[in-house]
């Protein structure tokens, strides 16, 4: 007893090129295999057996493909619509971005151009928090190299050692994962003092 070559499983299997993804039908999934024959010849049932596992494995190699496949389909419309829901909360900011450099050429009056841009910013670090993004603690709190960097070094006597003195680049939280870590000044003890 001889095998096809080509059953009809075997053509939905895809390869991770630029095929067309498409999922297996019922038709497709239904055994080539004939039932092996009551002839007792152990040969016939071992290469029917083998024939039977071969499209098994075919037909699970395929639920596979077309798992794998729209798992990433799902996947990739779930960021594209989380970036969606983030550029309509930042749209805003940005207009009232452009609206204040429009303002600023012919504002005769520098502090009102500074206002805007202050409610800009507080606009801005206010919809950052609403979707959950917020700023690291620096400035006085105790360095913590898992969200500070330490750029510098000051001897300061008006600071206990490893107080974070200056903050040189805000770092951002996004809920409890760090997306960019502090760029930080740290006090320590002056030449010939102790701790």
């Amino acid at each position: 007893m001889t095998e096809p070559e080509n059953t009809p499983n075997s053509e939905a299997i895809v390869d991770e090129g630029e095929a067309p993804e498409e999922e297996t039908s019922e038709a497709q999934r239904q055994p080539s295999v004939p039932p092996p024959a009551d002839n007792g010849d152990p040969v016939a049932k071992a290469q029917a057996e083998a024939a039977k596992m071969k499209d098994a494995w075919i037909r699970t190699a395929a639920d596979f493909d077309n798992f794998r496949k729209r798992t990433r389909r799902e996947l990739e419309e779930a960021r594209k619509a989380g970036r969606e829901e983030l550029l309509k909360d930042l749209l805003p900011v940005f207009d009232n971005l452009e609206r204040a450099v429009t303002s600023s050429k012919t504002a005769p009056d520098v502090k009102a151009v500074v206002d805007g841009l202050t409610m800009i910013l507080k606009q801005f670090e206010g919809t950052l928090a609403r979707v959950g993004i917020t700023k690291v603690a620096t400035t006085g709190t105790t360095f913590d190299p898992a969200v500070h960097e330490a750029i510098q070094q000051v001897e300061t006597s008006d600071h206990p050692a490893g107080t974070v003195v200056a903050e040189v680049q805000p770092g951002y939280m996004n809920g409890d994962r760090l997306v960019r870590a502090a760029m930080v000044v740290v006090a320590k003890p002056k030449s010939g003092e102790s701790n």
